[in-house]
């Protein structure tokens, strides 16, 4: 993704999905009456979306889709473009868009919309930020930075999966059903044996379906990569010693995905860079991110 032109991911949601989604998240927010509502009326009214804080802005579609549930419009400014970064100094903001309806209706949809947008921003501009240090300081690494399955449960997990597209990122898998993934458990209920889980999950995957296997040492890795496995996850390494395994896995699996995971920050993830290493996963990236700010007036 470039900072200049970034891709439009909006089509990747499925509004036949999201509206009911985002529905009842706004039935949620407001179960009963809405009195702040009858105090403010209904009168036609404009309010403006500020961005308060640097970073990538994500999450337009939700904001169009809770609007257009309540009833009111949104009308986008040019700069209000998806994976773009904005440089907003302290005290300073940028006006993303103009809401407008009936003033009760506005209200009503305000803080579901703040929150998502907020949310994904954060999301997308800690990816924005992930993205900028490796190309700076590994420009010929052809892997990628993903995040993991630890997002927000439920049916806000889209929203962070979004904001890691759109920030540069790959999404890792989205759900049980998208990717296998045999991880310790899986492997202890087949009696430790790495061959009988990877035989058994091809058997009903298929070959639609990859299969990742989650590893401990450079032995298990490769009885994962013989029996079949197309992902191996070298688990809570140092940055050496999963830089030497992940070499030997390429030496005899060279087609085979090697996945570095486990405990990877911002801050150590160059670490653990170099060739034999295709996807550097960091549960960080949905999990205690920092939310920007925005707001309605």
């Amino acid at each position: 993704m470039s900072p200049d032109s970034p891709t439009d991911y909006s089509s990747l949601l499925p509004q036949t999905n999201i509206q009911p989604v985002i529905q009842g998240w706004l039935i949620e927010d407001m179960p009963t009456f809405d009195i702040g509502g009858l105090v403010v009326g209904t009168d036609q009214k404009k309010a403006l979306l500020y961005m308060k804080q640097a970073g990538v802005f994500a999450g337009r579609p939700f904001v169009d889709a809770v609007f257009s549930i309540v009833g009111c419009t949104v009308t986008w400014e040019d700069i209000a473009i998806e994976g773009k970064y904005f440089d907003i100094k302290s005290g300073e903001k940028v006006i993303l868009a103009t809401v407008e309806g009936p003033a009760n209706l506005i209200l009503r949809g305000e803080r579901t919309a703040l929150n998502t947008i907020s949310r994904c921003s954060g999301v997308a501009s800690s990816c924005f930020k992930s993205s900028k240090k490796i190309k700076e300081l590994h420009p010929d690494w052809a892997g990628a930075i993903a995040g993991t399955r630890k997002v927000t449960p439920g049916s806000f997990r889209i929203v962070e999966k979004y904001g890691l597209i759109v920030g540069g990122c790959n999404s890792h898998r989205l759900d049980l059903s998208q990717m296998t993934m045999l991880k310790d458990n899986h492997i202890w209920s087949c009696g430790g044996d790495i061959t009988k889980a990877v035989k058994l999950a091809r058997s009903a995957a298929g070959f639609s379906t990859k299969i990742e296997v989650e590893c401990q040492s450079v032995e298990e890795a490769l009885v994962a990569a013989t029996a079949g496995a197309d992902i191996v996850m070298l688990d809570n390494y140092t940055p050496a010693e999963l830089k030497e395994d992940a070499r030997k896995v390429k030496a005899q699996h060279p087609k085979v995905i090697v996945e570095a995971s486990g405990g990877i920050t911002h801050e150590t993830m160059c670490d653990y860079v170099c060739d034999s290493v295709d996807i550097i996963s960091r549960g960080d990236l949905t999990q205690g991110y920092s939310c920007l700010d925005f707001s309605l007036k």
